[in-house]
């Protein structure tokens, strides 16, 4: 599967100069260490000429006959013009906030010409709350060794199960006995309703954010491309330390994590797994 991640913007200097990027990726580089510092191919237009029309023109170009299976993005200001592109061209279309090959070439890219400008800044709506009828029962952090979690969970008979292969410890470069961090949220009746909720938001990663040091904070699960839950909040100094750890076991591990739900704390039946991965 040829796989491209594009992004098309206008650039700091002057919003009448647009700038499309297109990176590639393949087996070997689905993610940072691994990819190649230049883009695939880049061009650019004047605001008037920045629609489908061009996009899909400048892509044809790039493709040299052969075009991509997939073309995935992270701004949402993009996706009407790719999805236009994507239909007249047969290419699937990937809103995918993990594009992390396409954000570094961004920021090496703009670094030295407007060293001020964040190409990977978005306008973030604050956080909603979770629906009252998916509150879990229980939740509680915990952390798994990097080299037992594709061994526990690949071969799980589980409902809703990701692992994507670009996440893998072994394929970020992670030593076996790191441990990776994570939450179990305990949902009784509602996890499969909380679960196949959290699926079809489609799950980024959980941060800690704290709202006084030491003292008091809560959890955000980011889904989507901007979309933000405050999925749990405490006021308890314990809390906060373990809240801490999570956040420095996350980035000892290059950002990777997870969230499991379970009915209970039996350990008997798991109802979803995600291995997730912050974002640039």
């Amino acid at each position: 599967m040829d796989i491209w991640q594009a992004d098309f913007y206008y650039l700091p200097s002057a919003a009448t100069q647009w700038e499309l990027v297109i990176c590639e990726l393949n087996n070997n580089n689905h993610n940072v260490e691994n990819s190649s510092k230049q883009p695939k191919y880049t061009a650019q237009c004047s605001a008037k000429e920045a629609n489908a029309a061009w996009v899909e023109q400048q892509i044809i170009i790039a493709a040299q006959g052969k075009l991509p299976t997939k073309i995935q993005f992270f701004r949402p200001q993009v996706e009407g013009i790719l999805t236009i592109v994507g239909e007249k061209l047969g290419i699937k279309i990937e809103a995918k906030r993990n594009t992390e090959v396409l954000k570094k070439v961004l920021k090496d890219r703009y670094q030295q010409q407007f060293p001020n400008y964040n190409p990977l800044a978005l306008d973030k709506p604050p956080p909603q709350p979770l629906p009252e009828n998916l509150w879990g029962e229980e939740w509680q952090i915990a952390n798994i060794i990097a080299g037992q979690i594709v061994e526990l969970f690949r071969d799980r008979p589980l409902p809703i199960c990701s692992l994507p292969n670009e996440f893998l410890p072994i394929n970020l470069g992670i030593a076996s006995d790191i441990f990776i961090p994570g939450i179990i949220i305990y949902g009784g009746r509602k996890s499969m309703q909380l679960a196949r909720w959290i699926e079809n938001k489609i799950p980024d990663s959980i941060n800690y954010i704290p709202t006084e040091v030491g003292q008091s904070g809560g959890f955000i699960l980011e889904t989507g491309l901007v979309d933000r839950w405050v999925f749990n909040t405490f006021e308890s100094p314990q809390a906060a330390t373990i809240a801490n750890s999570y956040e420095q076991k996350k980035q000892a591990a290059k950002g990777l994590h997870f969230l499991l739900i379970q009915p209970d704390n039996s350990g008997m039946t798991y109802t979803a797994f995600w291995l997730l991965k912050e974002s640039l």
